[in-house]
């Protein structure tokens, strides 16, 4: 679709809304950005825009600009059933995510990864070791970077590595990374998607348009995945924690010590104690990302000097700080309970877990399974403290406190804490309703505790 001169229309103010503002005004479109919420501080969405150019539209979406829209563009958070998106694909209008939007523009080559839980980790990590070898690589998507913001620098030897949600996948077209990544897929986001059956469909979007000479890198354990692997037009590539392929191509856990089989041929790639990262789920994300970076061709060499060398990411099981030897750990990335889970089962000290937040529809009782060996005390917070407690208390766990801030729940924890132990924030929920995300969440938390 040519752009220039086009009425378009991008719905949401976020990241990637003003991202992709950007983008379009490149490609000199007429541009609204929109949202819904007519209280919305348009002064603010300014300061995003960062001086671009842009007609800003608060509340009602009229039927003057209906009728004149030729493209709508929706950040992740707009439903694709949205009653707004659902009007316009009845008056034949294009409706693209921001995902789409970027992939036209795209010049280099595209390694997209998606998954319930390690997304984040696994894109840093391969975005790290794929900077290593050429250093025209963007790392973009859900990890930070609007991918509309940042396409235009791409070129015919460039890499993107993007980490792209169900909600983006949701309305890819056109979209083709030559590999992608699903590292798993466990009930989340339901309340968006409704069904389970609706999610793994979405997440298995993102190797639909990929050829058989093109790579998809799967979770042999998985047994959704295992099932996908089969079906797929791609050319599968597993990595296994527990499970192992008997044929093809994937990296294994054996022991300690990270294995590749290719064409019957073993080869031993690394100890998992040469690494920073700690955690049975981050040698899944660490397979996860040698097999894309294999696949990508980069050498064995480049990828284990990365490996060795990489640092968690920022809000995923981060250590923060030791006070009264006391060690502090932000998993505010954990938004559902299979993401704290493994959070949890990563502590090795007898640990004060804070929990709760936003409801997403998520049951807990994997969560609370979790806490034996590990959990001496929960303390909640938010819209789910309700329903976590009555979890825990259906388990026989009572050692609970309720707290009203994330400033009240830091001195609970100081307070209840003996030497040895561990503070986790790893809250298996959204962050949505008492803070912005699950960074200023995280960022508060950080804060508390280095202030002690």
């Amino acid at each position: 679709m040519e752009l220039q001169g086009k009425r378009v229309v991008v719905v949401g103010t976020g990241i990637s809304g003003c991202g992709a503002v950007k983008l379009l005004n490149a490609e000199s479109a007429d541009v609204i950005l929109y949202d819904s919420n007519e209280k919305a501080d348009e002064g603010k969405i300014r300061e995003r825009l960062n001086g671009e150019n842009a007609k800003i539209v608060l509340g009602e979406f009229t039927e003057e600009m209906k009728t004149q829209t030729e493209l709508l563009v929706i950040s992740p958070g707009v439903p694709i059933d949205s009653e707004l998106v659902l009007d316009m694909k009845k008056r034949n209008v294009p409706v693209w995510g921001e995902i789409e939007l970027a992939f036209h523009f795209e010049k280099g080559r595209v390694i997209a990864i998606t998954g319930t839980n390690g997304k984040t980790t696994t894109t840093a990590l391969t975005g790290q070791i794929m900077r290593a070898a050429n250093p025209k690589t963007f790392v973009v998507g859900n990890i930070g970077l609007s991918y509309t913001g940042e396409v235009l620098k791409t070129s015919e030897d460039s890499n993107t590595v993007a980490e792209i949600s169900s909600f983006q996948l949701e309305s890819i077209e056109n979209f083709h990374p030559v590999v992608s990544a699903i590292l798993n897929i466990t009930p989340d986001h339901l309340n968006r998607h409704h069904t389970m059956e609706c999610y793994e469909q979405t997440k298995e979007r993102i190797c639909e348009n990929q050829t058989s000479d093109e790579v998809v890198v799967l979770n042999y354990d998985d047994e959704r995945l295992r099932a996908f692997g089969e079906k797929t037009q791609a050319k599968v590539v597993w990595f296994a924690r527990v499970n192992r392929p008997t044929t093809g191509t994937f990296a294994f856990l054996d022991g300690e010590t990270i294995k590749y089989s290719e064409d019957g041929k073993v080869t031993d790639l690394m100890n998992v104690h040469e690494m920073n990262l700690i955690g049975a789920h981050n040698y899944e994300n660490v397979m996860a990302a040698i097999c894309i970076a294999k696949a990508a061709g980069v050498p064995d060499s480049v990828i284990l000097e990365q490996v060795r060398i990489f640092k968690a990411v920022e809000h995923r099981i981060e250590y923060v700080a030791t006070k009264n030897d006391v060690m502090y750990y932000n998993d505010s990335k954990g938004t559902n309970p299979e993401a704290a889970v493994k959070a949890i089962e990563a502590m090795s000290r007898p640990t004060i877990l804070i929990g709760g937040g936003y409801d997403k529809g998520s049951e807990y009782d994997l969560y609370i399974k979790a806490f034996e060996g590990h959990v001496k005390e929960l303390v909640l917070i938010g819209q789910t403290a309700d329903k976590i407690e009555a979890c825990a208390r259906k388990y026989g766990f009572t050692n609970i406190v309720r707290c009203d801030s994330l400033k009240e729940v830091v001195e609970v924890c100081v307070r209840d804490s003996n030497p040895g132990d561990a503070v986790l924030l790893s809250p298996a929920c959204a962050s949505w309703g008492m803070f912005d995300n699950y960074e200023q969440r995280g960022d508060m938390f950080k804060d508390y505790v280095n202030a002690l």
